[in-house]
């Protein structure tokens, strides 16, 4: 087949990439359909990734050289389109990062610190801020800034994934910021759950042994690719997509849902935190 007109080397890295599949696709006569046999991706994930829209996951680009014969071309620049889309995120947290955006439903536990979608600015720049005292104010803010805006993911306008976030009760009732300040962030996690953009489940302080009691996970499943799972520490990140870990990471997932309290009862737990943040009645941990 020839080609119709050449790629514009000047257009960036990710389009770039895209078109060059699509076109590798077409001469070599293959469709989407014919394509992606053999892969566990969907059409819309593919049209996607030639439209510079969405990254090549590594199987598929192993995929794409073994049906197009392109000797590793598209194996060996993944990473370049990888590095084209860093922002002010981590980079470990970039797959994850592009694959919230286009995910059926996200199943997270958060043990530690309420979850970056649920965050407010100032709640944000506080985490921010001890995890790296000696970064700038404008790299802290940059960093405070792209956080907020993954929640855009929840705008009326937006097609929301189903998101549901099991939170430890010791986030409510243990501030990291001012009273007034964290009874605005619980507000926040209220207004979301009211307006049915999420569903946020408590475990108890008094839950005892648990399933993922050491772990904090993010569950990710998709309408055209295989699900993932996605792990994180201060300072590294994990993205999982092993079959056999990603079913033991959602077996888990289910089995810690069933003993938190149930999501009216969590969000009246919630409500509640709130209350006694702005009126400086904070409850003894130890209660």
């Amino acid at each position: 087949m020839a080609r119709g007109k050449d790629i514009d080397g000047s257009m960036s890295v990710p389009t770039f990439y895209g078109k060059e599949l699509r076109w590798k696709r077409e001469e070599a006569g293959l469709s989407l359909d014919a394509f992606l046999e053999g892969s566990f991706y969907g059409k819309t994930y593919l049209s996607d990734i030639e439209h510079g829209e969405r990254r090549m996951p590594l199987d598929l680009a192993q995929h794409a050289d073994r049906k197009l014969g392109t000797d590793g071309f598209f194996e060996r620049h993944c990473e370049d389109v990888r590095k084209a889309r860093r922002g002010p995120h981590a980079a470990y947290f970039e797959k994850a990062l592009e694959a919230e955006k286009y995910a059926e439903s996200i199943e997270l536990w958060s043990p530690i610190i309420l979850p970056g979608l649920l965050q407010t600015a100032p709640y944000a720049r506080a985490l921010v801020r001890a995890t790296h005292p000696a970064a700038s104010d404008e790299w802290v803010e940059a960093k405070v800034t792209a956080r907020i805006d993954r929640a855009r993911l929840f705008e009326d306008d937006h097609t929301t994934p189903e998101y549901w976030a099991v939170l430890h009760e010791s986030l409510l009732t243990d501030p990291v910021i001012s009273p007034q300040e964290m009874a605005e962030q619980l507000c926040q996690i209220v207004e979301l759950a009211e307006r049915r953009r999420i569903t946020p489940q408590i475990i108890p302080r008094t839950c005892g042994a648990y399933p993922l009691k050491a772990a904090s996970i993010m569950v990710m499943t998709f309408p055209d690719a295989p699900p993932l799972i996605y792990t994180e520490a201060s300072y590294s990140g994990d993205t999982i997509d092993d079959p056999a870990l990603v079913k033991q990471y959602r077996k888990a997932y289910d089995r810690l849902r069933a003993v938190a309290l149930s999501p009216e009862a969590s969000l009246a737990m919630i409500k509640a935190a709130a209350e006694e943040h702005r009126n400086g009645k904070q409850r003894d941990r130890l209660e």
